[in-house]
């Protein structure tokens, strides 16, 4: 080829070899483009997923919760309904003065022994599927699970002291059944600084469906 020739090729191969390095450059820059973008995409997805599997964790929690509360709570109804008949067996026993029990014939005290063995095998019964007796004589009144009828002045006993029950209460699991109706101590010396107040108690089912 003549010097002239080459002379009329080089501009043409000059601006090939530019146009291809323009090429590689851009196609380098739209890989790393590419490669951000899915980065970003493959991070967007990761959160998704550890969302996603969050969710269905609190999800199995609720669920076994909910379950979990379906088993515990689900005599409830008929547990608060039980308590008026353990009720009325105990005023029938309570009724009947000490000497009558002492001086009755015998198919007398076979019967009452019957109706005190009914309340205990109710009690007991109810027990077993988590009911408990709330009994608060001495504890510190909680408004939670106690249900203050009357005050008693009593300097001997801190204020607010329950010092006698009325009547019983009853809980299931963290729930109250029916608050014990009780006295409370007024006029005694208040609680210390220093002493931690009482735990809350059982949440008052009943105060709930009032509410």
């Amino acid at each position: 080829m003549s010097d002239h020739a080459r002379d009329e090729h080089a501009p043409l191969e000059a601006e090939t070899a530019e146009a291809a390095t323009d090429r590689a450059e851009g196609g380098v820059d739209g890989d790393y483009e590419a490669l951000v973008r899915l980065l970003k995409e493959n991070d967007e997805l990761k959160d998704r997923a550890l969302r996603a599997a969050a969710d269905m964790e609190n999800l199995r929690r609720r669920t076994a919760r909910d379950v979990q509360d379906a088993r515990a709570y689900a005599i409830a109804n008929f547990a608060r309904d039980m308590l008026s008949v353990s009720d009325n067996l105990r005023r029938a026993i309570d009724a009947i003065p000490a000497e009558a029990k002492d001086a009755a014939e015998a198919g007398f005290k076979a019967l009452l022994e019957g109706v005190e063995i009914t309340e205990r095998g109710m009690l007991s019964t109810l027990e077993r599927h988590g009911v408990k007796k709330l009994e608060p004589q001495g504890e510190k009144f909680d408004p939670n699970f106690h249900q203050a009828m009357f005050e008693v002045p009593n300097p001997e006993v801190p204020a607010n002291t329950v010092v006698q029950v009325v009547q019983p209460g009853y809980s299931i699991g963290e729930r109250v059944l029916r608050p014990a109706m009780v006295g409370v101590a007024k006029g005694g010396p208040k609680q210390a600084a220093g002493e931690a107040p009482a735990e809350p108690g059982p949440v008052n089912e009943q105060a709930e469906k009032d509410a």
